[in-house]
């Protein structure tokens, strides 16, 4: 096992023997009573620097629209090596500010190689704050504390844990008694650059969002975003960033011993070394037809498609208020949320919707939904993963139930097969990685587009703070479609009701051979399918 990157100067020990561990949670359970976040906390407020007209980018963008109604312009990036290098080179050339916000920012290479992207912006006198979701930063505090030394670097944390830092199992087990606020998280995905480029969509900063994790690899769809619309994604960061739910992390950590000059010392020793990335460049270009974002930004033109855009998020307040009247409307009457806009939209359809999402469990709300757009006539088709794609085996065990529900209503269901994710070379070289699916997109009757964090199950609905744009472009719609397609065609299952009313997954064949028809969960083995069983009748579904 590799050195743990939050402690430099030392291997990671062995882990301790159980009746350490069970000390250990012990004591968390009792000081579970009394741990409680920081008060008094000080929090500066800021504000986007707005209007990046005269910046580098500013001036591309701006040579870049086309004239009359202010537009926004969009390059979809649905290759993981081509949605990292957009975020690297934005970083290196931001000249004002850059404005992060992510459920996960991992402690791993791919985490440690953009904050050092971000550390030399701020080197150079850009402001950058980071806001991360603070589920995932177990043992990263020193990372992250480290980042925050620099000058024009900040770093927030949202909906902190306040005890047991160090360790996953320790943070729950301090926050036993505080489940109800703790299981609530920020799960936005956002990053703008000098208030005039953006990239947002469905991808965390983690190895396994851009090919570079040995184990599994996520299919996911991002998109670059500028003009007339980034100053509202600027405007949805800073309603985030300086509501009271986001705690500076010096409010979180001890401070230690260690100067700035020390700990900007720390992180460089943190961010370098053998186990620092060093990507690939991207290939010539991506599915779509589009170069590397720096060879058009080193030409001075962008290649963009420009269209009329809306941008959603749900209010901090959805999640974390002190009780659930101070939450405001639930998440489906509230006009500014994203899943009353995306419920808006999708039941608008005049005759096609495709959607992809990793987690699917329509619900009663959804359900509705469904019913109402099929019985308008509109065909409806929904890419998820499969069992053996899924990484929340448990979230399967709702999907599973809705399953022969929705085909009875005529909806297309169509499963992520890793197998044949793995033949194709089509998303990127995955090897013997496993493929899953992580994108959270729908085209509406193939001219209007959304594309965001949102998955469609209870946790987002109701738990979970979320981001989301919808782009009115029949040229958008169309190349998400061709995705879409790709997927389908090169990486799933289209399920069926068979004679007897069960579940039957279609796996095409090429040329005349005849279709091969399952009948179990395919690409999964015995125990794994025994275990849900057993499960399933102890799963609620509003904790999914």
């Amino acid at each position: 096992m590799p050195p743990n990157p939050g402690r430099p100067d030392r291997a990671e020990k062995p882990c301790a023997p159980w009746f350490a561990w069970l000390l250990a949670c012990l004591a968390a359970l009792c000081m579970a009573g009394c741990a409680g976040l920081p008060t008094d906390v000080q929090r500066k407020p800021s504000m986007a620097i707005a209007d990046g007209a005269d910046t580098l980018l500013g001036r591309l963008v701006k040579s870049a629209a086309p004239p009359g109604e202010p537009l926004s312009g969009f390059r979809l990036l649905p290759m993981p090596q081509f949605s990292l290098h957009a975020r690297i080179e934005l970083a290196r050339r931001a000249q004002r500010s850059i404005d992060v916000q992510y459920y996960l920012v991992q402690n791993d290479e791919t985490g440690r190689y953009l904050l050092r992207a971000l550390r030399d912006a701020a080197d150079r006198g850009v402001r950058v704050r980071l806001l991360v979701d603070d589920l995932y930063t177990a043992g990263a505090d020193p990372l992250f504390t480290s980042f925050a030394s620099h000058p024009n670097v900040e770093v927030r944390l949202f909906n902190p844990f306040p005890a047991g830092r160090d360790r996953l199992g320790t943070r729950w087990a301090a926050s036993l008694f505080d489940f109800d606020r703790v299981h609530r998280r920020m799960h936005n995905k956002l990053y703008v650059v000098d208030d005039t480029m953006a990239v947002m969509g469905g991808r965390n900063i983690a190895n396994e969002y851009f090919l570079r994790d040995g184990g599994s690899n996520f299919i996911d769809i991002d998109t670059l975003v500028v003009g007339a619309v980034v100053p509202r994604l600027s405007s949805l960061f800073d309603m985030y960033w300086n509501s009271p739910y986001v705690y500076p992390i010096e409010s979180l950590v001890a401070k230690g011993s260690e100067s700035p000059k020390e700990l900007r010392a720390l992180f460089d020793r943190l961010t370098s070394g053998p186990e620092t990335l060093h990507p690939e460049e991207p290939g010539s270009t991506d599915l779509l037809g589009n170069n590397p974002l720096a060879k058009d930004l080193d030409a001075g033109t962008l290649k963009l498609v420009w269209a009329r855009a809306e941008a959603y998020a749900d209010p901090p307040a959805k999640a974390l208020a002190p009780t659930p009247e101070g939450r405001g409307l639930p998440a489906d009457e509230a006009s500014e949320s994203v899943l009353f806009n995306v419920r808006r939209y999708l039941r608008g359809a005049q005759s096609e919707i495709m959607q992809t999402t990793p987690y699917l469990i329509p619900g009663r709300g959804g359900m509705e939904s469904i019913r109402i757009i099929r019985g308008n006539g509109v065909s409806y088709s929904i890419v998820t993963n499969s069992l053996a794609a899924t990484d929340e085996s448990l979230v399967h065990i709702g999907y599973r139930r809705y399953r022969a529900q929705m085909l009875r209503l005529g909806v297309e269901l169509y499963e992520l097969s890793p197998k044949r994710v793995e033949e194709t070379k089509r998303f990127g070289m995955y090897g013997s990685a496993s493929g899953r699916l992580h994108g959270k997109s729908a085209v509406i009757d193939r001219k209007t587009v959304f594309i965001g964090s949102m998955n469609f199950d209870p946790r987002s609905e109701l738990h979970n703070t979320e981001i989301g744009i919808f782009i009115f472009s029949p040229q958008i719609a169309q190349q998400l479609t061709s995705l879409i397609g790709f997927i389908r065609l090169d990486g799933a299952y289209q399920l069926q009701l068979g004679p007897k009313g069960g579940i039957e997954w279609v796996s095409p064949a090429s040329g005349d051979a005849a279709d091969t028809i399952l009948h179990t969960e395919p690409e999964t083995h015995f125990w794994a399918r025994w275990k849900l069983e057993l499960l399933a009748p102890l799963v609620p579904e509003s904790l999914l």
